[in-house]
């Protein structure tokens, strides 16, 4: 069956996640992607993360996760070599897209308006921190910079505390997903005789998106909205996560009628609520004519409930109650085991060296006549030269010549890295001696 993008060539300068990210989804949906890598490649190619005892030099989780299934070519851009390669890649191509800052863009002759002039009809994305506009339009920016210039920060967290970060880099891959929503806008306008044109998102950008609610809330009432520790800053009522007995949790939303808000009552033992005129609604126990007090009386009333029973115990009444809105607060280890995941094709496996069979994130958007799915490992750095360079127009020496230019310039900065961190080692030593 013929995949929805099958026939798109796409090729991706990008590191990290904000960029790779978007390049998966047009993967994912039958599009091929070319990765262009500089010599040294990817940086998320070598992270580690917390609690990683996997072999040293084992591909790093977060490369792995957004890169699966797409062909990896590593060149040097600062070349005439490596420029032309390039070049020779974009020629056919239907989508560039990337996350490098404009001066980086310019130097090497990636930027818009010299690629729209070779190639009037390629799709042309980029993606950044704060906007392709205003004075910080090439300031670098990482996931936790977004969501603190955004105000996502300034509403999580303790009511008596510092902000928090959440546990994802919800900026990053937001501004992905935006990225990639964008292409597919720009393919569908060029389908319609719009030619080539330049998509462009941030992640600043991806988080006001994401609190339209929210925002618009604060600019209509001219009121603040704070952090509500465990709660939605603009939600009052019992809308929250809560601590069962053995310390686990429970997100409860709302009770969709009385019957369910009854039951709800008798097994956690508040039946007070249960009669109280204050919960009698939907719209009441979603916060509705509440105040903070209220709230707070409520939420108490709630809170002790949950805390008289385990989890486990909690989620087998509640699967019983389908009007009641719940979730069990859980671990990565039981989301990549959810059944309901599972079943939908969300968790896919790629294959590792060194490592073998894991699992990861597959493919989420399902059509009901042109299907896409998941494509494969994440690639080896440069794999791919010799077959998609030859298809650019190179010849074997040229091939031959880039890539071996291409590993010494590695080798090099990886000798330079070592000796480095080995001086930075003896330093740090030397000062407990």
């Amino acid at each position: 069956m013929r995949e929805p993008l099958e026939g798109i060539k796409v090729v991706e300068l990008t590191i990290a996640v904000q960029g790779p990210a978007a390049g998966l989804y047009l993967r994912d949906m039958g599009a091929e992607v070319i990765k262009v890598e500089q010599p040294v490649g990817d940086p998320s190619r070598y992270g580690r993360g917390r609690n990683n005892e996997l072999p040293e030099g084992t591909i790093g989780a977060q490369f792995v996760s957004v890169n699966r299934g797409k062909r990896s070519v590593c060149l040097d851009l600062a070349t005439d070599l490596g420029q032309n390669a390039m070049y020779g890649l974009l020629a056919d191509a239907d989508v560039f897209f990337t996350n490098f800052r404009e001066p980086a863009l310019i130097k090497h002759g990636l930027d818009y308006a010299t690629l729209h002039a070779k190639y009037p009809d390629l799709v042309y994305g980029s993606v950044n921190g704060f906007g392709p506009e205003g004075e910080d339009a090439d300031k670098a920016m990482l996931d936790g910079a977004a969501l603190a210039r955004g105000g996502l920060l300034s509403v999580t967290g303790p009511v008596d505390g510092k902000p928090h970060l959440p546990g994802a880099v919800i900026g990053d891959t937001g501004g992905a997903m935006h990225l990639a929503l964008g292409i597919m806008t720009a393919l569908v306008a060029r389908e319609r005789g719009a030619g080539g044109q330049r998509v462009q998102t941030s992640a600043l950008g991806t988080q006001l998106w994401l609190q339209q609610w929210e925002l618009t809330h604060v600019s209509m009432t001219g009121q603040e909205l704070a952090r509500n520790d465990s709660h939605h800053p603009n939600i009052r009522g019992p809308y929250g996560v809560y601590e069962t007995s053995d310390g686990k949790a429970i997100l409860i939303a709302t009770s969709m009628d009385l019957e369910s808000w009854d039951a709800f009552c008798l097994f956690g033992e508040i039946p007070e609520l249960a009669v109280d005129p204050r919960m009698q609604t939907p719209g009441q126990r979603l916060g509705e004519g509440l105040n903070d007090e209220d709230t707070d009386f409520i939420r108490q009333k709630v809170a002790e409930a949950f805390k008289r029973k385990t989890a486990m115990e909690w989620d087998a009444f509640l699967r019983t109650q389908p009007e009641i809105i719940w979730e069990r607060v859980r671990s990565y280890d039981e989301v990549m085991d959810d059944p309901q995941s599972l079943a939908n094709g969300y968790i896919t496996e790629v294959d590792i060296p060194g490592v073998g069979p894991k699992r990861t994130v597959g493919n989420l958007v399902t059509l009901s006549e042109t299907p896409g799915s998941t494509k494969g490992d994440a690639p080896v750095l440069g794999e791919a030269n010799a077959d998609v360079l030859l298809g650019a127009g190179l010849s074997h020496d040229e091939i031959a010549e880039l890539t071996e230019h291409a590993t010494t310039v590695r080798e090099a900065l990886f000798a330079e890295a070592r000796v480095i961190n080995e001086d930075l080692k003896a330093q740090i030593e030397a000062q407990f001696r």
